[in-house]
């Protein structure tokens, strides 16, 4: 049995997606994040040593990181998630899988990090300073970032109807979390059309509603 160890308001929220896409049995592991630091608990560590979301167990397997967890369960239970091996489709969407948090995620985690530095208590007298450092990190690196990759996104989205080609894939489902999390808090809106229907289209998935009644909150999908 496929057992999720999923932490609320997470990336294991793909997985579960992702499994009900495949049809595969699974069971869920709920864990909560501190309500303060809005860490991951400690008794992730007992499962993998990063003590993070998601992970997923499968008989003797323990395997953690997004991209290898979803090339594994395609391959394993859901080649139909997969473009042919050798084709064109197949390359984007390996490429998908690694860009999603090789490329696309560490500007959104800049922005989420020197958001919270700017809302942060601290002595009065450092506010300021803290706060000017926050706002030129992301006014001269962190904003040009997001902005590069969302057209980059956008544009790919205007050469084909999915990521990978014109079919349904495991590239997108890896890259939902990141663009619904630029969605959330990194300015991507209707200006961007594309980007702002395969949102909507993939949240009007069956698979997708399934896994987030299975799932619980998750406040990205808003």
């Amino acid at each position: 049995m496929i057992t999720v160890h999923h932490l609320n308001n997470s990336r294991s929220q793909r997985i579960l997606w992702l499994l009900e896409e495949l049809g595969v049995d699974y069971q869920i592991k709920r864990y909560e994040r501190d309500p303060k630091t809005m860490l991951a608990p400690p008794e992730l560590r007992a499962v993998h040593p990063l003590g993070k979301s998601p992970v997923v167990t499968d008989g003797d397997l323990t395997l953690a990181e997004s991209g290898a967890i979803i090339d594994y369960l395609a391959n394993r239970y859901g080649p139909h998630l997969l473009p042919p091996a050798d084709s064109p489709e197949r390359l984007r969407c390996n490429y998908w899988l690694h860009y999603a948090e090789g490329s696309a995620m560490p500007p959104l985690l800049l922005k989420l990090v020197f958001d919270k530095l700017e809302s942060s208590p601290m002595p009065f007298f450092v506010k300021p300073v803290a706060r000017g450092i926050a706002q030129k990190v992301k006014n001269a690196f962190v904003a040009p970032q997001l902005k590069l990759h969302l057209d980059y996104l956008e544009g790919e989205l205007g050469e084909r109807t999915w990521f990978a080609g014109e079919a349904f894939s495991a590239a997108d489902i890896q890259l939902s979390f990141p663009l619904e999390a630029a969605a959330a808090r990194a300015g991507l809106d209707a200006s961007r059309p594309r980007l702002s229907a395969f949102l909507e289209r993939i949240h009007a998935r069956p698979a997708y509603q399934r896994a987030l009644e299975k799932g619980g909150e998750y406040a990205y999908a808003k």
